[in-house]
């Protein structure tokens, strides 16, 4: 599927391309009626057919994710691994520590959910939606983190700390990280 989307993506690039830059050139220069070459037509379709292919490879594999029969990561509650934002822990010395583990996530929402946020731009009012957007984020990002600690046998995760950065247009990049340590009983 992947393969094909990318077909898709250098597909579209060609034809916007060769239609930008060449196409637009050809019309400027012929202007009185022209009969569209087959170069231009070709472009054209090229740029459609593969937004249809992105869209359409990125919709299969979005409801086959769905409907996949994969166990989940485990949630931030079903882990024995603490999670801490501090260096120490009340009543628990640390014995061992394990080194950096990390959570990396790059969420975005939907064209729908983006466009009724510029609506709320405009309007004013919290946008709910990137708020959804990066709650996913970080919960995501937090249990690939912690999952990552219990593989090493951590006890704990301390100075668990937040970065988030802009990606491109409405997707954002979520990635936390901390140390794994070991306590005493």
């Amino acid at each position: 599927m992947k393969t094909i989307r990318q077909i898709g993506s250098l597909a579209f690039v060609l034809g916007l391309f060769t239609a930008i830059f060449a196409g637009v050139p050809w019309h400027v220069i012929v202007a009185d009626d022209p009969v569209v070459p087959w170069w231009l037509r070709t472009a054209i379709f090229c740029l459609l057919g593969g937004i249809l292919v992105v869209l359409l490879t990125v919709a299969l594999e979005q409801r086959k994710t769905k409907t996949s029969a994969e166990t989940p990561l485990p949630t931030e509650s079903d882990s024995t691994v603490l999670l801490l934002n501090s260096a120490e822990i009340p009543d628990r010395q640390i014995t061992e520590i394990l080194g950096l583990v990390q959570g990396h996530t790059v969420f975005a929402i939907w064209l729908g959910k983006d466009l009724s946020a510029l609506v709320r731009l405009i309007l004013g009012g919290e946008l709910t939606e990137y708020t959804e957007m990066m709650g996913k984020a970080r919960a995501m990002a937090t249990t690939k983190m912690i999952a990552q600690a219990a593989k090493m046998g951590a006890d704990a995760v301390i100075n668990a700390r937040y970065m988030t950065t802009s990606v491109v247009g409405s997707a954002a990049e979520l990635l936390v990280y901390g140390t794994a340590v070991k306590l005493t009983q």
